[in-house]
């Protein structure tokens, strides 16, 4: 159980404005054999607050999504793009990205989970190597090579998305719902967890 130990980035300046702007390194959450890895994009001021990775209202959204869907935030593991806050909560930028690429990385290798999925337009971006349109694209499913490795990533709209906008809820849960089919956590009995056996 100790390789996601590893993966707990304590201490790290490779960003001078992202060391400036954070209180802490918010590294990823969730357990080490989770199927499902959700990327974000970066730590916000609750994150960064609490050390956890989407707990203020997007991650209220995620896990009542989640939950629509037979999951728990428990099943699950989430991360982000970067591991610190970005000053006024902007976009990391490309070097900033670049310079934490690594961690991403070898907690996506260390995981090794059956689909990730990207968590707006900056992961998906980030991970896919091209221009998304988030909107029209949640649901779709890529192959990917990370590091060497083929990966699926399923892109989604950012929670927050559907605070905003009453339109994007239905994309965001059909998204959830093809995750956790492909993943095949949830079967077709009103989503009841395969470890329900147990």
């Amino acid at each position: 159980m100790g390789e996601m130990e590893d993966l707990c980035v304590t201490e790290c300046t490779r960003c001078p404005a992202l060391v400036d702007s954070r209180s802490r390194i918010v590294n990823g959450a969730g357990p080490d054999d989770a199927d499902l890895l959700f990327v974000g994009e970066g730590p916000g001021a609750n994150e960064d607050e609490q050390g956890e990775p989407f707990v203020g209202r997007s991650g209220t959204v995620l896990d009542d999504g989640l939950r629509n869907v037979g999951l728990e935030r428990g099943d699950i593991r989430i991360t982000n793009c970067v591991r610190c806050r970005p000053p006024e909560n902007r976009d990391p930028k490309k070097d900033e990205l670049a310079n934490c690429r690594g961690y991403l990385e070898r907690e996506i290798a260390a995981l090794n989970p059956e689909v990730i999925v990207t968590l707006g337009k900056v992961p998906s971006e980030h991970l896919l190597e091209r221009s998304v349109a988030v909107t029209k694209e949640a649901g779709d499913l890529a192959e990917i090579r990370i590091d060497g490795a083929p990966r699926r990533l399923l892109i989604c709209v950012h929670p927050a998305a559907t605070l905003y906008d009453r339109s994007q809820e239905e994309t965001f849960e059909n998204a959830l719902q093809r995750a956790a089919d492909l993943a095949g956590v949830a079967d077709s009995e009103g989503g009841q967890s395969r470890l329900d056996g147990f």
